[in-house]
């Protein structure tokens, strides 16, 4: 306890200079600004940036991105509240409350509440990061092949399932592309070269940054050359945005709730903070004494949606540091830098480096004092960010694809590559198919191959182990009810069982 409360405070010191500091002000306000763009998302926005921290020392070039991050989860707020339009996929709820509360002329107070629950969410979220990643850490020490087979696996499941609710089938096709996208290159355990078609380029296989770029930059490019609509700011706020003690502290069992079912949504492989606003309004509103205001402008509604989607940033760490398996598809794009930049993610994290993860904490806790400083004192004059047109900004975009394609490898091939994943996302996105199962798919694709072959070389090709060892034996369960209640006649009979005994119990 005491070391890992002296490595925070090394954490906290080590960003206390000057240019540690200029690069949290600068990357948390272009994280909102990011934010506050519709149709550029976190993660569009981290793996945009990724190659511009390329020559950057390992410590500042996380430390930009992870601001970057957390900056645009919050930033998605302004045009949900302003403009009913989400900036990014996480401020989706927020709207429900949030621009209702703009058009009755609070719009001020329905952003400053937005920033206070964003700050309070990741503060929430970052105790649980720094209590629960040593432990999981441990644990994960006594996982062998077996184990992280299913635990791949079971991130992309669950990312699938929870990505595409009303039709969990197109969320695992799309994590089965990305799985078949992985196993294209040479494999290691015998150096074979698969699935290239006589392509020499592709011996390497797929490089996840040009595959990102192109699934969530390239396609949203595409999405807006289709939708030339744009929409205008209609209403500006001359009411307060500081909101009072007594309105923050008035909901404070509803932020405690929305921040640890943030967390835990989090640490959910894969998710994404829209899944972690979602489940924190819809519990808010179940168990709400003013349930009926939800959607009609209440601030609890708005609390609890802001404070949940925050909350998943650094729970999205936990499995991000301890397991290697992404929490969200931008934390997919940290797990990329991490490894360019040196740092290696995973169960030996906390015996290598054990100093990152209290460095990532300390990172977390000052993009949150800047996010609270720029929402509260800067929220008008990020208004006129939201009066760029978008067809000018993609242009801007379009650049920084190809830039951040080609800078790592210098490769025109990986240029192609964006484009030809442009292309696809385009098209599953008009046909409503999830992009974080996809992504985590690519992410995950080496991990599940390695240890499914791995685990079947140790036993001379007996796959028992992967069903009688004990945490196999859980997991593998838990994929099999995941899917099994993926399907709606099961679903439907079960929950009809439920109600029945519930019933019966009230009787």
């Amino acid at each position: 306890m005491l070391d890992g409360l002296g490595m925070l405070l090394g954490g906290i010191t080590h960003f206390l200079t000057p240019l540690s500091l200029f690069n949290i002000a600068w990357a948390t306000l272009l994280g909102i600004v990011i934010g506050a763009l519709p149709g550029l998302t976190a993660t569009m926005g981290v793996a945009l940036l990724v190659t511009l921290t390329y020559k950057m020392a390992p410590d500042q070039a996380i430390l930009c991105l992870m601001c970057i991050y957390s900056g645009a989860i919050y930033g998605g707020s302004r045009t949900a509240i302003l403009l009913a339009i989400p900036g990014t996929p996480a401020s989706a709820a927020t709207t429900l409350d949030g621009h209702p509360l703009a058009l009755q002329g609070r719009a001020g107070l329905a952003m400053g509440l937005a920033t206070t629950s964003s700050a309070l969410g990741t503060v929430i979220g970052i105790f649980a990061l720094a209590l629960i990643a040593p432990l999981l850490a441990e644990a994960a020490l006594k996982f062998g092949s077996y184990e992280f087979f299913w635990l791949a696996l079971f991130g992309v499941v669950i990312s699938g399932q929870l990505t595409a609710m009303d039709d969990p089938l197109k969320g695992y096709i799309a994590g089965i592309l990305g799985l078949m996208v992985a196993m294209v290159g040479m494999e290691t355990l015998h150096a074979h070269q698969r699935f290239t078609f006589g392509i020499p380029a592709l011996g390497g296989g797929v490089d996840l940054i040009p595959a990102m770029v192109g699934a969530f930059g390239f396609a949203e490019i595409l999405g807006v050359i289709k939708r030339t609509a744009q929409a205008r700011i209609v209403s500006s706020s001359e009411d307060r945005v500081v909101p009072k003690l007594s309105e923050i502290l008035k909901y404070w069992k509803t932020t405690m709730r929305s921040g640890v079912i943030g967390t835990f949504v989090g640490i959910v492989p894969g998710v994404g903070e829209d899944v972690g606003a979602w489940a924190s309004y819809a519990a808010a509103k179940r168990v709400s004494k003013e349930a009926h205001l939800f959607g009609k402008g209440s601030q609890e509604g708005l609390i609890a949606a802001e404070t949940g989607n925050s909350a998943v940033v650094p729970g999205a760490m936990i499995p991000t540091l301890t397991l290697a398996l992404p929490g969200s598809a931008a934390a997919a794009v940290l797990i990329a830098a991490m490894f360019i930049h040196g740092i290696r993610p995973g169960p030996l994290l906390m015996t290598e480096s054990p100093d990152v993860l209290y460095q990532i904490v300390a990172i977390l806790l000052f993009s949150t004092l800047a996010i609270l400083v720029f929402g509260l004192t800067l929220t008008k004059p990020l208004l006129t960010v939201l009066s760029v047109p978008r067809e000018r900004l993609m242009a801007v975009v379009y650049v920084l694809c190809v830039v951040g394609s080609f800078a790592i490898t210098q490769r025109m091939f990986d240029i192609y590559v964006m484009v030809a994943f442009g292309i696809v996302g385009f098209i599953l996105r008009e046909m409503k198919y999830p992009m974080a199962p996809l992504v985590l798919g690519i992410i995950l694709g080496d991990l599940l191959d390695l240890n499914l072959r791995r685990g079947l070389m140790l036993t001379n090709g007996d796959p028992t182990p992967f069903f009688t060892r004990p945490i196999s034996a859980v997991i593998c369960l838990i994929i099999v009810l995941t899917i099994l209640m993926s399907i709606p006649a099961i679903s439907m009979r079960v929950r009809a069982l439920f109600d029945t005994r519930r019933a019966g119990i009230d009787r």
